[in-house]
């Protein structure tokens, strides 16, 4: 899978659970939610804080620094003080394995 960063298989990545990787100098955050793959920059574009490991309720994630919160299926914000969305990026699963790719 040239160009695509493996993030792990289904076992290491349960329901509820998120892993970051790197692609480059970008940050990904991958989330299961329910069995159903996301990926997100790991930024929030509110001040550039971290957003894996902030609360997910439902399919929402919230920066731990500042309460924005941000739609994990489409980057969109759903909550200020962020008002532009995060990167969202492909995910594929191929041969057992997950992965993802700063596709911009």
């Amino acid at each position: 899978m040239n160009g695509w960063i493996n993030v792990g298989t289904r076992s290491q990545l349960l329901p509820g659970e998120y892993k970051v990787v790197w692609d480059g100098d970008t940050a990904i955050a991958v989330y299961n939610i329910d069995g159903d793959l996301y990926a997100i920059e790991d930024v929030c574009t509110h001040d550039g804080g971290e957003l894996a490991g902030g609360p997910v309720t439902g399919f929402e994630v919230e920066c731990v620094r500042h309460g924005a919160r941000f739609d994990l299926r489409t980057g969109e914000v759903t909550c200020p003080p962020a008002y532009e969305p995060v990167t969202v990026f492909p995910v594929r699963e191929e041969d057992g394995f997950i992965w993802t790719r700063d596709d911009r």
